[in-house]
């Protein structure tokens, strides 16, 4: 099995544009069809909600490929910000 590490850089992310982003599907339709068809788990339990939000620490399964998704490390929203920079 393949596994992603996906890290978030917001609190979390919904499991359809979570497949879109680790390029598992090309478009939302296609995301959402595979989830409404059932062959995406969270945490091992079949999901069928598109916009289910998708948390650090939950692990996503499509096929042969498992993603886990890594909390936010600068959950303060400086992701942009030199943390080292005077002022």
């Amino acid at each position: 099995m393949q596994t992603i590490e996906f890290e978030l850089d917001r609190d979390y992310v919904e499991l359809k544009q979570l497949l879109k982003l680790a390029d598992l599907v090309t478009s939302g339709g296609e995301a959402k069809m595979i989830i409404a068809d059932g062959q995406v788990s969270v945490d091992g339990v079949v999901e069928l909600r598109k916009a289910c939000k998708i948390r650090g620490g939950q692990q996503v399964v499509l096929g042969d490929v498992c993603i886990n998704v890594l909390a936010d490390p600068d959950p303060d929203g400086d992701h942009d910000e030199d943390e080292d920079e005077d002022e």
